[in-house]
C-alpha cells in the first residue's frame, strides 16, 4: 500500500503496546531510513519522510513524554501528517547538525537563506524526446516549512517539500533515473549525488 498515505488512529499503538515491539520496529525503520539519509556537504542532513518514518516518530514521542490520552495522541497524528509526503510531494527532514563545540548562533546564522537554497533534481537515464515528456530533467527547489528561519537566523531543523509534477513522478520511479540533492547557498555549494537505491527507496513510496 502506498506509504504517502494519512496516518489513522488505528495505526498508532501508544507506549505501552509500543514498548512490547519497540527494538524491532525502530531497528527495521532505522535499516529503512539509511538509503533515504543524504549529507549534503559536511553540514546538512537530509532524511526523506515516509509513513514508517513519521509513525515511528509519533511512537517515540508518545513514548518519552507519557502521552495515552486520544486527543494527545490525534494532536501528535495531525502533527506528523502534515510533514507526510504525498502523491503529488516528497517530503524530508533537514538537519544541520552541530559539533559540541561548535558556536552554534555563528554557525546557523551563515546559512540564514537556507531555504532558498535547495535543490532536488531528478534526471532520467535516457535523454528527453517530445513523446516523453518524463524524459527531460527535473530541477525542484525546496519548499521549506514557514516559521523556522528568519532573517538573522535559522531552525537546525526544518521540514522541507518537493512539489512532483506527474512527468517528475514518472521519472523517479523509472529505474536508472538519477537523483542528486544541491544547495547552491552563497556560504555553503555542495551537490550530492544520491544511489539508484535511494531513488528505489523513494520510488517504492508510490506503489
Amino acid at each position: 500500500m502506498s506509504l504517502v498515505r494519512p496516518i489513522t488512529r488505528q495505526d498508532i499503538k501508544g507506549p505501552v503496546r509500543y514498548a512490547q515491539i519497540r527494538d524491532d520496529y525502530r531497528n527495521r525503520v532505522i535499516a529503512m531510513k539509511e538509503p533515504r539519509r543524504i549529507l549534503i556537504g559536511d553540514r546538512v542532513e537530509l532524511v526523506f519522510d515516509n509513513r514508517h518514518t513519521l509513525t515511528l516518530q509519533i511512537e517515540e514521542i508518545l513514548r518519552v513524554e507519557n502521552m495515552t490520552r486520544d486527543e494527545q495522541i490525534q494532536h501528535e497524528i495531525e502533527e506528523a501528517n502534515a510533514l507526510m509526503p504525498t502523491e503529488t510531494s516528497l517530503a524530508a527532514t533537514l538537519f544541520i547538525p552541530l559539533p559540541p563545540d561548535a558556536d552554534a548562533i555563528k554557525a546557523l546564522k551563515e546559512l540564514v537563506g537556507l531555504d532558498e537554497h535547495v535543490i532536488l533534481h531528478i534526471v532520467p537515464a535516457s535523454p528527453a524526446s517530445a513523446g516523453s515528456p518524463h524524459l527531460r530533467p527535473h530541477a525542484i527547489r525546496a519548499a521549506f516549512e514557514a516559521g523556522r528561519s528568519t532573517d538573522e537566523k535559522i531552525s537546525a531543523v526544518q521540514y522541507t517539500r518537493y512539489p512532483l509534477s506527474a512527468e517528475a513522478l514518472a521519472a523517479l520511479t523509472t529505474p536508472g533515473t538519477k537523483l542528486a540533492v544541491e544547495i547552491d547557498h552563497p556560504n555553503y555549494r555542495h551537490r550530492t549525488e544520491c544511489s539508484e537505491a535511494t531513488r528505489a527507496s523513494l520510488a517504492a513510496d508510490y506503489k
